[in-house]
């Protein structure tokens, strides 16, 4: 399912024109960002969990030339699913 699949079934489910859809999940996104950059978690019960983590800097190694090369320390966001959506899927 792509985003404009997405928003068009929001607007069947909810009653709402893909317009205001549309609005809508780029609400939610630009929410979710935000705390995350903020550095916050967002729980969304029997759904999941965004969340960020660090990752520390490695060294690692070009698989063409052998070169070993540095990977800089980076903040990574992650997904938790939550147990109700675990068994839905599953």
């Amino acid at each position: 399912m792509n985003k404009n699949e997405l928003i068009a079934s929001i607007a069947s489910e909810a009653g709402l024109t893909k317009a205001d859809a549309g609005k809508a999940l780029d609400a939610f996104i630009s929410s979710i960002t935000q705390a995350l950059k903020a550095g916050d978690e967002v729980r969304l019960v029997g759904f999941g969990t965004f969340a960020v983590s660090k990752r520390a800097a490695t060294t690692g190694r070009n698989p063409r030339t052998g070169e070993t090369i540095k990977i800089k320390a980076r903040v990574q966001p992650k997904f938790k699913a939550g147990k109700t959506l675990q068994d839905a899927v599953n």
